[in-house]
């Protein structure tokens, strides 16, 4: 892990009271819909309030604590979590599936940051109606809280970020209290820790199974615990469980011992998260519930940041602008990103209008998402050399348990359901896609043995009747040793245009598995002229390839590998440093060549994604006064040949 986020990683109350404000917003907001989605349109009976509770019950303690608190955590990437943390972890052993889970997990991960925000903030504000009657949508409301938080984005969240740990321990007092204040009153609901009522719910009662759609809402945020590991530390966060899970408890306890009141007394049933709150409190409780799912939102919003700079690091996406408003640790900015979430949110609102409906298409993506962390991780454990029998076992465990989620989830699809899966699945088509041209490229990319062309380039380098292109001549390279070289770059210095220079450079940039660290080797291949340079950059850490590239050739100076004066007579004489110009080479494949058909489609996506995607300069962090990219051909095996006779 960085330095200067290790501080955040120890125990401590500061540490703890950041990770309330930034990982258990979604799921610590869960309690105001999941018992409402339970219950809705169906009579109150003991065996729908008392097995409802005992499946949230239990789903907390086996899917949110003992999956996630407990082995999620455990399973961590230098101090780093979450789908592809993970994934970074097992890649490693070179197995060529792993890649799916990891694709699948985030593009459902974000196809669920385009409904957590719609749903959270807008069953808050709809505690609006039970304070004023007159209120017959909420609509307009959300939509313009939904616009100050996606416009303040861009600023960042550090201003705020300070109130966002004591406002969720408030949130988490407050709704602890009030459900505590209703056990008391009606204590036998206590009865639903018995895990016979959840089995009744799901094998008894009829259409119960279908009910665990709704009792999944209750660990939606889940995942969060484990992608956010990074930003607070595994004790931190298993500190604050053991004061949110109880929170959420009382909570969820509280509301089944007022339905069961209710049940008693035949008074008809809103929601009753809002409905249990003395009148008096309302307006406290709506302030405090919508300032809770705010934070909530945003937390889910910097998440979707994260998970998809994550991805770009990774090439498993388009290269987009990332900006960083301010120095502090995790904070960053993709507007892209921020306003396609943005128009996802608002049309989630304008098309479902009440959180009830909401609920109707909440779920689906995050159990998906959740199956494909699961698959990681038991082959984690299974790599690992665990015991074979405890491998299975969880296997068989977790899938039983999920399973069963995602089937009860799949009844949601016509009902909304098809919307995020939907955006999952767009999503998983454009990494697939993105995916495949990087192995296309790769595959037929040729390289030849850079010994053959040692001879050509020393004598380039003296042929006085070829001007010269600069001092300093850096290419970037895809060989990752200094034997090789793409036959691209070999291509473009001595048959596209002859390039002389007084020093060549071959840069290769890594992507290691670890998030963090960056390292370099230099290797010489013609002293004093040539040089191949390998930059390794951890999965978090920002491409400055520039700044690093300056850094490198300083220390070399410093050691007399390489001369740092300009090498044109008149410059030198006046110590004026050497000129240095980077050459990017866009490979093209004629779209007629022998591809597949398959291949063929993948180039055309390619294509259009790179169109509207930030430049590869940009990206390796270039500047862009000394940067020149050239159109370069790739060679394909195999192409059509034509038969030509000469007459």
């Amino acid at each position: 892990m960085s330095d200067s986020n290790s501080s955040l990683h120890k125990l401590s109350a500061a540490g703890v009271l950041i990770t309330l404000g930034i990982i258990f917003g979604d799921i610590g907001t869960s309690p105001i819909y999941v018992l409402s989605a339970i219950t809705h349109d169906k009579p109150l009976s003991k065996e729908l309030i008392f097995g409802g509770l005992s499946c949230v019950f239990w789903t907390l303690m086996v899917v949110t604590t003992f999956k996630y608190v407990y082995l999620a955590l455990n399973a961590d990437n230098r101090g780093e979590g979450g789908i592809f943390a993970l994934y970074a972890l097992v890649r490693r052993y070179k197995v060529t599936w792993t890649i799916f889970p990891a694709l699948i997990g985030c593009a459902s991960l974000i196809a669920d940051g385009f409904i957590t925000p719609p749903i959270s903030i807008a069953s808050a504000v709809e505690g609006l109606r039970l304070i004023n009657p007159n209120i017959t949508t909420v609509v307009p409301i959300v939509i313009v809280i939904l616009i100050g938080l996606f416009v303040f984005q861009q600023f960042g969240t550090r201003v705020v970020g300070g109130i966002f740990g004591p406002v969720m321990t408030i949130w988490f007092l407050m709704i602890g209290t009030l459900g505590a204040i209703e056990i008391v009153k009606n204590p036998q609901v206590l009865q639903a820790l018995n895990p016979y009522w959840a089995i009744h719910l799901v094998l008894i009662y009829k259409g119960g199974f279908w009910l665990l759609g709704a009792v999944f809402l209750c660990t939606t945020g889940g995942e969060a615990l484990y992608s956010d590991l990074g930003h607070c530390g595994k004790l931190n966060i298993r500190v604050s469980w053991g004061f949110v899970i109880i929170a959420l408890l009382l909570n969820y306890f509280g509301q089944s011992a007022y339905l069961l009141g209710c049940m008693g007394r035949g008074c008809p049933v809103a929601t009753p998260f809002y409905d249990m709150m003395p009148r008096w409190f309302l307006p406290i409780g709506v302030a405090v519930a919508t300032m809770a799912t705010i934070i909530a939102s945003q937390a889910l919003i910097t998440g979707c940041f994260t998970l998809v700079n994550e991805a770009m690091k990774l090439r498993l996406w388009p290269n987009l602008k990332v900006i960083y408003p301010t120095n502090h640790q995790g904070q960053m900015y993709i507007p892209f990103m921020n306003w396609f979430l943005f128009a996802g949110c608002v049309g989630v609102v304008l098309l479902f209008k009440e959180s009830a409906k909401m609920e109707a298409a909440y779920g689906l993506a995050i159990i998906i998402n959740m199956l494909m962390t699961t698959a990681l991780l038991v082959y984690l454990k299974f790599i690992q050399r665990k015991p074979m029998l405890i491998v299975v076992l969880l296997a068989v465990f977790l899938y039983m348990v999920e399973g069963a989620f995602f089937v009860s989830n799949l009844n949601k699809f016509p009902h909304g359901g098809w919307f995020t899966f939907l955006i999952a699945v767009t999503l998983f088509g454009l990494m697939y896609v993105f995916y495949q041209a990087r192995l296309l490229r790769k595959k037929h990319t040729e390289f030849v043995e850079v010994k053959d062309y040692v001879a050509p380039l020393k004598d380039l380098m003296k042929d006085e009747s070829i001007a010269k292109e600069a001092n300093n001549l850096v290419y970037m390279s895809m060989a990752n040793d200094k034997s090789h070289i793409d036959s691209n770059i070999i291509y473009s210095i001595f048959r596209k245009r002859p390039k002389r220079a007084d020093i060549y450079w071959f840069v290769h940039v890594e992507i290691t598995n670890d998030p963090y660290g960056i390292t370099y080797g230099v290797d010489t291949i013609i002293p004093r002229r040539c040089f191949f340079v390998k930059l390794s950059f951890g999965f978090k850490v920002e491409h400055k390839v520039n700044l690093m590239f300056k850094k490198i050739v300083e220390e070399m100076v410093q050691s007399g590998e390489v001369d740092e004066l300009s090498h044109y007579p008149s410059l030198r004489k006046y110590n004026m440093p050497a000129d240095f110009k980077f050459i990017i080479l866009n490979t093209r494949v004629a779209i007629d060549d022998a591809l597949t058909p398959f291949e063929q489609f993948v180039v055309k996506c390619y294509r259009i994604i790179k169109s509207i995607s930030l430049s590869t300069p940009e990206d390796f962090g270039l500047e862009l006064t000394n940067v020149e990219e050239e159109m370069v051909p790739i060679r394909i095996k195999g192409s059509k040949q034509i038969k030509l006779e000469r007459v």
